[in-house]
């Protein structure tokens, strides 16, 4: 048994993942590991793929270790798949599976990439394995991770395979949008960013769809293309931003983000859908503004997509699009794909952006955001020695306020409610008059509202 590890995190051999690949090593010699440091090395392998071409072909298990950076892959991993996918290898019955470490944010979403395009390769797959970050340092964790890999021979040994969940891909052809006819809106005060990655001067259905967003749109907009930034590399999970707010790196990143896209009213992802996401670019730029994802500067401006291709297949990139606004605190205005109506939708989104723009329309979050948060919350609350700028920002917009072990009151009082309930004759005599109780709060801000006063909008 052959199994090659492509290990995605940019610290190589120091990465916290590969060392329960390592650890899995140890309990099984009987089967034979190589791992290949693809997340450390890209650029060597985007230059010359033949060494990574002749291990895949040899392996009978693709073991794909890496840390979950902004819901999916590294961006470096993200790339790799790329080259693999473009390599015109057979991966048909090789088995594939992959070992992530986190703290669960958005592992989901990160697991199902890699599977759906597994299923791309023809690569058969087991479920992977995801760990806590701390896991392998408990003996629980441990057992955890052997008890996943004589799993992962066991289905081997019988070829069990997984259903396919997508079927046979079918080809997309986008709806080029018409051009918008009319008066052209007089553009009111306030700037929308488009960010985009697709190639300048390319006749194509995204860029009709930016084009005809442009003229719809009541507002100035400008396009920013991440095709032109000359990143220096992707994230390297060194948590220096996380300590003071920069970035190891000396491209200037930080001051474009700030500068072109953060100081805008609202921003808009502009993008064609490749390998199941929005693209290795656009990966890129996702990990390269980690600190966004723990502060939140874009915190209260809406957001929107303009998607070329079949979205209505892609479930798990619907739900990061989601997610991406919930966590960040943007209300998404609205996602318009070139599938069905381009015309319509693209128009839709112009109207809502431009409502919540005037009217700082925000929605309340839902499990997405609310979950996502609640994670990075007792993280960093955890780690505020090293992450002090992340701690200040979260301290500052009150993100500790919710700790339910500070609503002592609350906690008291359920006691009590608790050792009322124990009372049989109590019990007896309230009766179902407990959901009444619950209600009176509720039935007092009903009373006490009043209608608006005035013509309403």
């Amino acid at each position: 048994m052959r199994v090659l590890v492509l290990n995605g995190s940019p610290s190589g051999e120091d990465s916290v993942t590969l060392f329960t690949v390592k650890y899995i090593e140890k309990k099984f010699p009987q089967v034979s590991f190589e791992t290949l440091h693809v997340g450390q090395r890209i650029r060597h392998y985007e230059k010359d793929f033949s060494e990574a071409a002749e291990k895949l072909r040899a392996a009978d298990l693709i073991l794909f270790a890496y840390p979950v950076y902004t819901f999916l892959v590294p961006a470096q991993l993200h790339r790799f798949v790329e080259l693999m996918k473009g390599s015109g290898i057979d991966f048909a019955g090789k088995y594939a599976t992959q070992i992530t470490t986190s703290k669960h944010f958005y592992d989901v979403t990160a697991h199902r990439f890699l599977e759906d395009n597994f299923e791309d390769m023809g690569l058969r797959y087991v479920r992977g394995l995801s760990a806590d970050m701390e896991d392998l340092l408990t003996k629980r964790g441990q057992g955890e991770a052997e008890a996943f890999f004589r799993f992962v021979l066991w289905q081997m040994e019988r070829g069990f395979v997984q259903p396919p969940r997508q079927g046979a891909p079918e080809p997309f052809v986008g709806v080029v949008p018409e051009k918008a006819e009319g008066p052209v809106p007089e553009k009111k005060p306030g700037t929308v960013v488009i960010v985009t990655d697709r190639e300048e001067g390319a006749e194509d259905a995204l860029g009709a769809m930016i084009d005809r967003f442009t003229a719809r749109l009541p507002y100035e907009t400008r396009v920013v293309n991440l095709r032109t930034f000359p990143f220096a590399g992707g994230c390297l999970g060194c948590f220096h931003c996380a300590a003071d707010g920069t970035c190891v790196y000396r491209d200037g990143f930080d001051t474009y983000l700030r500068e072109h896209i953060q100081s805008t009213d609202a921003i808009v992802y502009a993008y064609s859908i490749q390998d199941h996401s929005m693209g290795y670019r656009f990966k890129l730029y996702d990990d390269r503004q980690f600190c966004n994802g723990h502060r939140t500067v874009t915190m209260g401006k809406p957001e929107g997509y303009l998607v070329d291709g079949a979205l209505s297949r892609e479930p798990n990139l619907q739900m990061l699009m989601e997610a991406r606004a919930q966590v960040g605190g943007n209300y998404l205005a609205g996602i318009a794909t070139d599938e069905a109506d381009p015309e319509r939708e693209i128009d839709q989104l112009c109207e809502t952006l431009a409502y919540a723009m005037e009217h700082d329309y925000q929605q309340p979050k839902n499990f997405y955001g609310v979950g996502g948060l609640k994670i990075f919350r007792d993280l960093i609350y955890q780690m505020q020695g090293l992450m002090r700028a992340d701690h200040r920002f979260y301290k500052a917009h009150g993100f500790y306020d919710d700790f339910p072990q500070k609503r002592r009151g609350r906690i008291a009082a359920m006691y009590l409610v608790g050792a009322m309930m124990k009372n049989k004759k109590l019990q007896k005599k309230i009766g179902g008059r407990m959901t009444e109780g619950m209600a009176m709060p509720y039935k007092k801000v009903i009373e006490q509202a009043e209608a608006p006063s005035g013509k309403q909008e």
